[in-house]
């Protein structure tokens, strides 16, 4: 059983039953639920500390890109999560008889449906990284061919560049424009 489920396993107990299995374990140890650094998944799959201490030669391992592609479905996940929401939250608009509220209200949600359209745009791109590591392209830089980095990776799993290709390419677009 791993330790998130026995966590809530335990959670969802009587207090008097969450004692633990070692006697004098205190019910707070039971219930409380363990640090990001602390949680192991599975044998197998990487965590984000693994990853970062991996040598240069293991760079987009079967491993690290299942890390990745679970990392993609995660975010993937949540953003279609928060669009059921926000579709949900629309649906729900009651008119305002105040001028001004009304214009609070729409003004709202017209910042939400922003937020909702660049997610829409990171959901293709999350779509077109999953794609890239089936193809066995993910992780690679689309101008140089050079490795973008497990930490670029980390902070965007989005990518596509490394981090000098994307800065040439952001002073030419500074320069020339769209």
């Amino acid at each position: 059983m791993s330790r998130d489920r026995a966590v809530k396993t335990s959670a969802s107990r009587p207090a008097s039953t969450r004692q633990g299995a070692e006697a004098g374990e205190k019910p707070e140890a039971a219930v409380k639920p363990a640090s990001k650094k602390e949680e192991r998944p599975e044998s197998g799959v990487l965590t984000e500390e693994d990853l970062k201490r991996s040598p240069a030669a293991q760079y987009m391992s079967p491993e690290q890109l299942e890390f990745f592609r679970n990392r993609l479905l995660e975010m993937q996940k949540e953003l279609h999560e928060k669009a059921d929401v926000t579709s949900e939250h629309l649906r729900e608009h009651e008119v305002e008889p105040d001028p001004t509220d009304q214009a609070t209200i729409e003004e709202e949600y017209a910042l939400e449906l922003r937020a909702r359209d660049r997610e829409r745009k990171l959901l293709k791109k999350i779509d077109e990284a999953l794609r890239r590591i089936e193809e066995g392209t993910y992780g690679w830089c689309e101008e140089t061919g050079e490795p973008i980095g497990i930490l670029r990776l980390l902070a965007r799993p989005t990518a596509t560049l490394t981090i000098e290709a994307q800065g040439r390419r952001e002073l030419k677009q500074k320069m020339y424009g769209d």
